[in-house]
């Protein structure tokens, strides 16, 4: 699926496998990041700082009742990163002031959602257009990744909202075809202009 999705055009992926055994995490791990690494893609992995460090991944996704950005930070400048280079720390926020706050404390980059309702989060509505409106105001320019209920049909709404990208699992793994489904996603997220205002 990883291989489909990103020769459909998606540029990172994300490990995302909270009850795994850590040694098979990074099993599979490196094998994702081969091949993102083949197709020009990055791979995060969700909280697992250690794994992402021993997998040589590009960067992590905290969520907001995990490690800290400030511990992750310090850990990622200790061990120095990945061969040299910097890792990127994203983190999840569920709030304008969440989105200020994970900012100021070191993560590269915000996930705010969700903004529609999603089968992957059972329960709350989206929280709508105008929050990612307000969480991309809060950012300051710093990157805000949209996530939840995210499709091809809306894909363009969220990107006039001011979001920097659309973190999607449904709409991909669902898919009959993950690469058909990753062009039609990327060709709904470029019609934005078509939108206007």
């Amino acid at each position: 699926m990883a291989r489909a999705a990103l020769d459909g055009g998606v540029r990172a992926v994300q490990l995302r496998a909270k009850s795994a055994p850590a040694g098979q995490l990074l099993e599979v791990a490196e094998e994702l990041r081969e091949i993102c690494d083949r197709a020009g893609g990055v791979l995060l992995i969700n909280d697992r700082l250690d794994v992402a460090l021993a997998a040589g991944a590009a960067g992590v996704q905290l969520g907001e009742s995990g490690l800290p950005v400030e511990a992750a930070a310090g850990l990622i400048r200790r061990v120095g990163g990945v061969a040299g280079n910097r890792m990127m720390i994203g983190a999840s926020v569920h709030s304008p002031q969440g989105v200020r706050e994970r900012l100021a404390s070191g993560a590269d980059f915000v996930v705010f959602g969700n903004i529609f309702a999603t089968p992957s989060k059972p329960g709350p509505a989206g929280r709508g257009l105008a929050a990612l409106e307000e969480a991309v105001q809060a950012a300051a320019g710093r990157p805000v990744v949209a996530i939840g209920g995210i499709t091809a049909q809306n894909a363009a709404a969220v990107r006039l909202a001011g979001a920097a990208g659309a973190a999607v699992i449904g709409a991909i793994a669902g898919a009959a075809d993950p690469r058909a489904a990753a062009r039609e996603l990327l060709a709904g997220w470029h019609g934005w202009r078509k939108l206007g205002r």
